[in-house]
């Protein structure tokens, strides 16, 4: 079983707020996603090379209730009001070899295994049922692909992923509990004591942006 970085969650409250940040961040305009129906939210994504990319997430305002919390806390008042504040990176997803048997090794709580679909591209996701942040969005959510990730199919932007700097106060358990489950060395994710947060360093056709 092994670990890897697979995407970056940037939340807006409405995609094209969203896309527009992340362009006037990085000199580079995400392509189209599509629906997740299941959740009632829509994404753009953005390839960072080596089987990795960045998805901007926000609720389908064409998209019925979907019945049940939205994932990645998108119902959530706290998440709301963060995002009345611009959009943010929020979370990383890790993908698995074997979700079933990760994500019960988790220091923290991950939610059921769900069976996805967008498209042609179809996924396992651990989601847990009240759509919160594991970690408050410091510990990665587990994907499994079924098939090709949605990092193969997209265009190359020119942009590549330098590092994902995590800080969180169970920053040690959490970086030693990524390592049991396979996460190799080589991975640029690293952690550290402190308030909950990400950063992810990004070299661009332009240069060197930060995303937080």
């Amino acid at each position: 079983m092994t670990l890897a970085l697979d995407h970056l969650v940037i939340a807006a409250r409405t995609l094209e707020e969203g896309a527009s940040w992340l362009e006037s961040r990085l000199g580079v305009a995400p392509v189209n996603g599509g629906k997740h129906a299941l959740m009632s939210t829509h994404n753009r994504l953005l390839s960072l090379g080596d089987g990795r990319y960045l998805e901007v997430i926000a609720i389908d305002p064409a998209a019925p209730a979907p019945g049940r919390a939205r994932w990645y806390a998108l119902d959530s008042e706290a998440m709301h009001a963060r995002l009345k504040r611009g959009p943010a990176l929020i979370h990383w997803a890790a993908v698995t070899t074997d979700i079933v048997a990760d994500a019960p090794r988790a220091p923290v709580e991950l939610g059921d295994v769900t069976e996805l679909v967008r498209g042609d591209l179809r996924w396992r996701l651990t989601v847990p049922a009240d759509g919160s942040l594991p970690g408050g969005g410091t510990f990665p959510t587990l994907i499994q692909w079924r098939g090709r990730s949605a990092a193969m199919v997209l265009p190359d932007s020119g942009c590549r992923l330098e590092s994902l700097d995590i800080a969180h106060p169970s920053a040690g358990p959490y970086y030693a509990a990524l390592r049991e489950m396979g996460l190799p060395e080589r991975e640029p994710v690293s952690f550290a004591e402190g308030p909950a947060g990400l950063a992810a360093r990004i070299r661009t056709p332009g240069g060197i942006a930060v995303l937080a």
